[in-house]
């Protein structure tokens, strides 16, 4: 099976000011490795703070690394030619109604992301956003709707017909799932396994959510404080956890 993401060494830092002289540098990613291949789930979990966030942040190109080095399908991406590759890894936003323009049509919404990032004429477009939406569940006549007019279920329905669009072959899923109930995250997360199963999709997972973690992913790394601390196949890792962060994290310690 081939790789689709390889991240290797990956390096992030910041600096924060405290009053005119003293300045804290904070390693917000340390030498992070990984290799994550098509139609695979890879979950990264650990508690906040330890880096999970700013790694997808990374991965799609909203903030630079210091060091290391990302590979999509083999091509090696930097800040100057992610755009070459923003159709092939997308992202999944936690909180689908913030991310969600209140004031434009779903079928608007939808066709600006075909219009910036693709070259099809005013009828494939039209035709390619409706696909999107049927094969998440929802209807042709929702291109009039506000995403007010849905319910939080059919909002991360929409987020994730805007993330499908481009036809990606990996999205990030970034604690895409949390505020939804249990009963409206069970049917998304049924949805993203029938896509993943279609289509060949990989995702990468961002949960604290081990339950969900077990459900869905097959590789599973743990981080604390920008660092992997272990790593593993994910009911292996789960079950027979040798970090002690690890244990921390499923109430074991």
């Amino acid at each position: 099976m081939s790789c689709l993401l390889e991240v290797t060494a990956l390096c992030k830092t910041y600096r924060k000011q405290h009053g005119l002289f003293r300045q804290e540098t904070i390693k917000a990613l340390e030498n992070i490795s990984f290799q994550l291949h098509a139609g695979k789930t890879l979950a990264i979990v650990g508690e906040t703070g330890s880096g999970k966030s700013t790694l997808a942040k990374v991965l799609v190109g909203i903030e630079q690394p210091d060091q290391g080095e990302i590979r999509l399908a083999g091509k090696v991406v930097t800040m100057t030619n992610y755009r070459k590759y923003n159709h092939v890894i997308r992202y999944l936003f936690q909180d689908a109604e913030r991310a969600l323009n209140p004031s434009q049509k779903i079928g608007d919404m939808l066709t600006d992301v075909l219009r910036f990032s693709t070259v099809l004429d005013n009828l494939q477009r039209q035709q390619k956003v409706l696909e999107s939406l049927q094969q998440v569940g929802l209807m042709d006549e929702h291109i009039d709707f506000y995403p007010h007019m849905f319910s939080a279920g059919q909002q991360q329905r929409i987020a994730l017909a805007r993330a499908l669009i481009l036809d990606p072959k990996l999205l990030i899923l970034d604690e895409a799932l949390t505020v939804l109930d249990p009963t409206l995250r069970a049917q998304i997360v049924n949805l993203l396994l029938e896509l993943q199963q279609q289509k060949g999709l990989a995702y990468l997972l961002i949960s604290k959510n081990l339950r969900l973690v077990r459900h869905i992913s097959d590789h599973c790394i743990v981080m604390q404080h920008g660092q992997v601390v272990e790593s593993g196949p994910t009911e292996q890792l789960l079950t027979q956890p040798q970090h002690a962060h690890t244990r921390k994290l499923m109430g074991m310690s």
